[in-house]
């Protein structure tokens, strides 16, 4: 078994190796009558990524983006942004690779 307790692999290992199974994380504020436009978007590219609302009352989304579609993604969220659907998009730390954060 690869993580039993026995395994001679080290714990920093073990952690860096967890951490990097999860997504890249964006949150970006999508504008408001345009919410549904913007997910159906995202949608209609199969696996792309997870897109989920953070913050209705600011119409805050987070996005989980495999990093095999990182390109794709990003691309996409260019339009996006070029036609005033979604602003202040950004990268930042995958908030569930913290394992106090509650989901």
């Amino acid at each position: 078994m690869l993580f039993s307790t026995g395994s001679p692999i080290g714990t920093e290992w073990k952690l860096g190796y967890m951490k990097s199974l999860y997504c890249s994380y964006y949150q970006a504020h999508v504008k408001r009558e345009l919410c549904l436009y913007a997910v159906a978007a995202l949608r209609s590219f199969e696996h792309l990524a997870f897109d989920r609302t953070l913050d209705p009352e600011t119409s805050l989304f987070e996005f989980f983006v495999p990093t095999s579609t990182e390109k794709y993604f990003l691309t996409l969220m260019d339009y996006l942004q070029s036609e005033g659907l979604i602003y202040d998009l950004k990268k930042v730390p995958n908030r569930l690779a913290d394992s106090a954060e509650q989901v």
